[in-house]
């Protein structure tokens, strides 16, 4: 394990400290930490899946309504 320091305004410090005075605090920064990791790493894969599909569309024909609603109606009874 490794020990981290962090400088956070003192109001922010009293109401952690107020709050989770009967938790371990290590455990709750830990989890933090775990969770903000997790966010960071789903906003990226969101971020790289959304350029695929852009990417993808650039290749896309180009498809008007007219040929869209032909489209459905074909061989349909």
């Amino acid at each position: 394990m490794t020990a981290i320091q962090f400088k956070i305004p003192d109001q922010v410090e009293q109401a952690f400290n107020a709050l989770f005075a009967d938790q371990d605090k290590d455990a709750i920064i830990a989890d933090l930490m775990r969770e903000a990791i997790a966010r960071a790493d789903s906003q990226r894969q969101r971020r790289e899946a959304i350029s695929r599909i852009l990417d993808r569309r650039t290749g896309a024909p180009i498809r008007t309504n007219a040929d869209l609603a032909a489209s459905r109606c074909k061989d349909r009874p």
